[in-house]
């Protein structure tokens, strides 16, 4: 089995505030390492472990066996999780993780073209019964919709002329591998671009990744849905690796903690609102210089915790 090093995974397990009787959901269990974690501090709890890609479901109930009936593994994206409850018979639940991040396996197995290093077919589907794949956006989406996901999703500042080379290009012939998408979005960009420290491809491949699975979608739908199946006092715990995913996960708590909108004036409040989350964390965790070095996979990772009032 490939190494795993979960992320922030000593702040996720203090941060869920763990009760050994509850009942946790690892919305997205990977490898099963922060599930695991979970798991050895339940006694009479359960937890409930969801991932939409069904590779990482089998490899989970490897690491994961030992822990028997204590243990439910579902195939399924993380933004179903109250369906996926109500199917289980539970009403609600002591807390939840998330971890947003793409597995190591996903990045590192040729077969599924989610890396920009290596030579594969371009893929990126998390779920593999998704129809859309990478091969279908970079072939086949218009080049305004090719420019407003590298502009928006990748935050890509070279995005128009990376779009307009892949037009021109699947134009000539069909961009069928990572590789040749790599050589495509290299030849676009200006000398200077292309010596910087990041990779030239980084923003690109992550643009059409997060298009390929709706992954901001799925986060905005989870991040509505699922603290309501919360018990009070239970925890929503996030790791998120991108700007843009950690603003969905801070302005959602936040208008679940701070969404008066009377005027400040007002004696008493007359909009309806309700409190139903708090920050435990008034910033995000990051890691440690100490897990950095571990695991430089983890540079990006933010983790915000809040707890049902």
């Amino acid at each position: 089995m490939a190494e795993h090093i979960p992320v922030l995974l000593k702040e996720c397990i203090e941060g869920l505030n763990i009760d050994p009787d509850g009942i946790y959901v690892d919305g997205t269990v990977g490898l099963g390492g922060h599930s695991r974690e979970i798991a050895k501090r339940l006694k009479g709890g359960r937890l409930i472990g969801v991932d939409r890609d069904e590779t990482a479901i089998d490899r989970a109930g490897e690491r994961l066996r030992e822990f028997g009936d204590r243990v439910t593994l579902v195939h399924g994206n993380f933004c179903g999780i109250p369906e996926i409850l109500d199917e289980l018979g539970i009403p609600a639940v002591n807390g939840m993780l998330f971890d947003l991040g793409v597995s190591s396996p996903q990045l590192d197995e040729a077969g599924r073209g989610f890396s920009y290093m290596t030579d594969a077919p371009l893929d990126m589907r998390m779920d593999r019964d998704n129809t859309l794949s990478a091969w279908l956006v970079v072939n086949r989406w218009p080049q305004d919709k090719l420019e407003r996901i590298l502009k928006d999703y990748g935050e890509e500042r070279y995005a128009r002329r990376i779009a307009a080379a892949i037009v021109d290009t699947r134009a000539q012939r069909e961009i069928g591998s990572t590789l040749e998408l790599v050589d495509v979005i290299k030849g676009a960009m200006p000398g200077p671009a292309l010596r910087e420290k990041q990779h030239p491809a980084k923003r690109s491949f992550q643009a059409i990744r997060i298009a390929v699975n709706d992954e901001l979608g799925a986060v905005e739908e989870m991040m509505r849905t699922v603290p309501d199946r919360l018990l009070p006092g239970g925890r929503l715990a996030v790791i998120s690796f991108h700007s843009l995913e950690d603003r969905i996960v801070k302005t959602s708590i936040a208008s679940r903690e701070n969404g008066c909108t009377c005027p400040r004036e007002a004696p008493v409040c007359t909009c309806g609102f309700v409190q139903t989350l708090k920050s435990v964390t008034r910033k995000p965790i990051t890691p440690s210089e100490e897990e950095l070095e571990a695991n430089p996979r983890a540079r990006s990772a933010k983790l915000r915790v809040a707890e049902r009032v």
